[in-house]
Order: C-alpha cells, then sequence, then structure tokens
C-alpha cells in the first residue's frame, strides 16, 4: 500500500504544481461547495493511479486542486462507501495520499439521518464524536509505521478548536447548528424503525454511513480533522416518512449554503 501511495503522489505532484494545506471530502448532495473552488486542477478518479471510483449516485469522482477562501485545497468531489465493495484500505486511500500531498487539516461533510428530535431535516450538526458501527477497520492488517502508531489515540476524534471556531461562525451568521455524535453503519440499506431506537440508545444523534474510516486514518497521522452533516431525514419511529435518495439530494441541498459558509470562513481562518 505504501508503494501505491507515493506513486500516486508522485503522479500528483508531477501535475498540481502546489501544496494543497487543507483536504475536504464532500459528502452525499453535497457537491456544490466544489463549484466555489478556484480550480487549477481537476482530475477524474479514472485517471488517478491506484484511486477507486466512486460508484454512488450524486458523487462527481473527480479530485479539484485550487483554491478556496484564498487557501490552498485539494477536494474529493465524491467520495468512496464500504458498501460499494471497496475495502477499508481503498475507502481511505486517498485520506492517506491528501497527507503525503502536505495537507495537515481534513474537512468532511455527510448527509445523515436524525435520531436526536431536536434534529430536523436539512438541519445542520458539527460532529463532537463518533460511534463506529462499521464491520471492518481501517487499521486492520499490516501495519505500515510510517503511516502513525499502531493503537492510535482517539481521544478527541474531531478537533475541539475547529468545533469551537464552527460554532461561533454558525453563531455570527445565524445558522441553526447543534453538535453531536455519528455513528457509522455498513448501509446500504437504511436504518429499520428498531434499529433507529437501538441506535440513538447507544448515544448516537444521527446516523450514516461515510465519515468514520476516513477521520480513524487521518488522526493516526496526526491531521485534525473537522466533520459536519447535514440531516436529511428524521429516523424517528413515530413520524418517520418514507425516504429517497431524491429526498435526500433535495434535503442536503436546502442546507448547503449554509454548511458552504460554515467551511468557507474555517478554512479562511486556518
Amino acid at each position: 500500500m505504501l508503494s501505491n501511495i507515493k506513486e500516486t503522489v508522485e503522479y500528483l505532484q508531477e501535475r498540481i504544481g502546489i501544496l494543497p494545506r487543507t483536504g475536504i471530502i464532500l459528502g452525499t448532495g453535497l457537491g456544490s461547495l466544489a463549484d466555489e473552488v478556484v480550480v487549477s486542477h481537476s482530475i477524474s478518479y479514472s485517471q488517478i493511479p491506484n484511486f477507486p471510483i466512486s460508484t454512488t449516485e450524486s458523487h462527481r469522482g473527480r479530485l479539484l486542486i485550487g483554491k478556496l477562501a484564498g487557501k490552498e485545497v485539494v477536494v474529493m468531489s465524491g467520495r468512496f462507501h464500504y458498501y460499494e465493495g471497496y475495502s477499508m484500505q481503498q475507502v481511505t486511500f486517498p485520506v492517506r495520499v491528501m497527507k503525503y500531498l502536505g495537507v495537515e487539516t481534513l474537512i468532511v461533510s455527510n448527509a445523515s439521518g436524525g435520531l436526536n428530535p431536536a434534529l430536523k431535516t436539512s438541519d445542520l450538526m458539527i460532529l463532537s464524536d463518533h460511534i463506529n458501527l462499521l464491520p471492518e477497520h481501517p487499521l486492520r492488517g499490516l501495519h505500515i509505521p510510517e503511516f502513525g502508531p499502531r493503537f492510535p489515540q482517539m481521544s478527541e476524534p474531531y478537533d475541539h478548536k475547529l468545533i469551537d471556531r464552527a460554532m461561533g461562525i454558525a453563531a455570527k451568521n445565524g445558522i441553526k447548528v447543534m453538535s453531536g455524535v455519528y455513528a457509522a453503519v455498513q448501509g446500504p440499506a437504511l436504518e429499520t424503525p428498531a434499529e433507529y431506537r437501538y441506535l440513538h440508545r447507544l448515544g448516537a444523534d444521527a446516523v450514516g454511513m461515510s465519515t468514520v474510516p476516513e477521520v480513524i486514518v487521518a488522526r493516526q497521522m496526526g491531521i485534525p480533522c473537522f466533520a459536519i452533516s447535514v440531516i436529511t431525514d428524521e429516523g424517528f419511529p413515530e413520524t418517520a416518512e418514507e425516504v429517497t435518495i431524491t429526498s435526500i439530494i433535495d434535503a442536503a441541498k436546502k442546507a448547503e449554503p449554509n454548511m458552504s459558509l460554515i467551511i468557507k470562513e474555517l478554512i479562511s481562518g486556518l
């Protein structure tokens, strides 16, 4: 894996000519932030050596290099999920590539189902912690010391300073946002009413199918992380309605301007 990472990094370095300091991973229905990047290079995943190909609807499948809020960024417009059939090493491969490109902060967005009744459709939730219920761990297997410790500390998966700054940005701009715990499950089926109740009793405020593997790998490599969810449906058994990919994307797009504002102001202060 290390040789594959270095091959990918060498390919990108020969083409991009800059050192991106912030990495961004965009979730389902949240691709419009990519349109605000002053793009110097846009590369299809299919052209990048060793990169998987995004197969999920609404994920564009391009790596963007350029500037956002005046800062150098690398943006994944489309991510990879375990449910697509990829291994956790493949899902998190781009994060390791970002580290070797020079990324010092990782920002992740996702669409998730609300479990806390205080969260309504199209609300924003900043991740304060997570519960990993995925069936495979991204650090399982041969340990490569160059990546970081075998048993990385996860007492602060999401950077407290970045969370505080984001909450301040939201308050300044009159944006409703709360912080909460995100549960990661395999998918791709959505949860049953009993599963929604179970996850909420575990302590989760929202549930989704991504983010946690990327954050674990980033933290192993010493990259501070910030993650934000758009609540695209309400998983309260008493009021749950039928959810479709169209309704999820519509709910994400409604919240996207506020999410983008928070991310842009956060990046401008890095």
